[in-house]
């Protein structure tokens, strides 16, 4: 019986190579700006309440909460972008 010819085969490791994307690292200010967001939305907060309201701006009330959860949660969501 005859034999069919055998397919030629590519190399997939070399074709995978070419279609991944090469990743870089983040900038050296990167890490300090994530990290010093969530630290500082949290001190927000602790000064808000150790400060019974008056600070850090005792025209927004309550908003401090919100606004120090909201610095806090810019500085999480960069935590999805770090690349080492």
């Amino acid at each position: 019986m005859p034999e069919s010819k055998s397919r030629r085969k590519t190399s997939s490791g070399a074709q995978s190579a070419s279609t991944t994307k090469a990743y870089k690292p983040n900038a050296v200010w990167f890490k300090p700006v994530m990290f010093g967001l969530m630290i500082i939305g949290l001190l927000w907060i602790i000064t808000f309440y150790i400060s019974e309201g008056r600070l850090p701006v005792q025209a927004w009330g309550s908003w401090n909460i919100m606004a120090g959860f909201g610095i806090a949660i810019v500085g999480f969501l960069m935590t999805t972008r770090w690349r080492s």
